[in-house]
């Protein structure tokens, strides 16, 4: 517990090289070690990624961050090369609390008790655990096609469950880490090293042959369905919402809005101070549209 592991910076080989000046580091928490890069001057800002990504997917942000920020981008339990957590019945290790538990604990040793905070897509998930149980660590707040798990599960309907039918498939025992591990490049087919870039690429298709990391983030869902609401329904019956500032924002070539409506709307259940708007972009917002949404968080973190 409290070691580090110091890796020199990496070159990466693309022809759009990304986190120029970053340090790739390992850093031990107490759940395990969490695998992240680290680079750029100014106050800090914590980057979460979604599935199946791993740090490496906000390259491009994060050079575009890098000089106005301390940029802090880290592979989340049970992706990429981080620890993947101990199973249990309930999936609780894997769940947002667990996680955000453990990216406070990585800022803390980095030293940044506050700090701005962005996710996207399950790292959305984790970011608002992370607002929520630790309000005075988060200064602002950043959501990229994200919602409350609640609200997803109490508002699934035939359209949610045709579209995003993964959700529940990855809430079942074991199949769906047979079915991808059998063939990890077809299930994932829509990976693409131009939209992504080379680098991002390769670390990606290892992590997805990986049958612990397959399983880890698998997990992530589990959680959800098992555990993650029931911690979102005592909030709400509390009355607890995000008291910082925040920002919601949505993949408009996606299908959030299209699902489920006006998504501020249905944060403001859930936050005192809360605006937001769509990107021109689909959902992996960080490859295909990371000037635009640099520009959102460098804009909302400073005003």
């Amino acid at each position: 517990m409290g070691g580090e592991t110091w890796l020199a910076a990496v070159p990466i080989q693309d022809s759009n090289m990304t986190f120029l000046g970053f340090e790739l580091r390992t850093i031990q928490v107490e759940a395990g070690d969490i695998r992240l890069r680290v680079g750029g001057a100014g106050p800090p800002i914590l980057l979460l990624h979604g599935h199946p990504r791993t740090h490496m997917t906000w390259g491009r942000v994060a050079d575009l961050l890098a000089p106005s920020f301390t940029v802090v981008c880290p592979d989340l339990p049970g992706f990429g090369q981080s620890y993947v957590p101990e199973d249990t019945p309930d999936s609780r290790h894997s769940s947002k609390k667990a996680k955000a538990a453990a990216m406070v604990e990585l800022m803390s040793r980095l030293g940044h008790d506050e700090f701005f905070l962005v996710g996207h897509d399950r790292g959305s998930l984790t970011a608002f655990r992370m607002a929520m149980d630790y309000p005075e660590a988060v200064k602002k707040l950043m959501l990229v096609d994200g919602l409350p798990v609640l609200e997803h599960l109490e508002r699934a309907d035939w359209t949610f469950a045709r579209d995003w039918f993964h959700w529940f498939f990855f809430a079942q025992p074991e199949k769906p880490e047979r079915v991808i591990s059998a063939d990890p490049g077809r299930w994932y087919d829509k990976l693409s090293p131009d939209q992504m870039g080379h680098a991002a690429f390769a670390d990606i298709l290892e992590a997805i042959h990986r049958p612990e990391i397959v399983h880890g983030m698998i997990e992530d869902y589990r959680a959800g369905i098992r555990i993650d609401h029931l911690h979102d329904k005592a909030d709400r019956d509390a009355g607890r919402k995000i008291e910082c500032p925040m920002l919601c924002l949505w993949s408009l070539w996606d299908d959030l809005e299209q699902i489920y409506g006006d998504p501020v709307a249905i944060w403001r259940n859930w936050a005192t101070n809360v605006d937001g708007y769509g990107i021109d972009s689909g959902h992996h917002v960080a490859e295909e549209n990371p000037v635009d949404l640099a520009k959102a968080i460098s804009s909302f973190a400073v005003e």
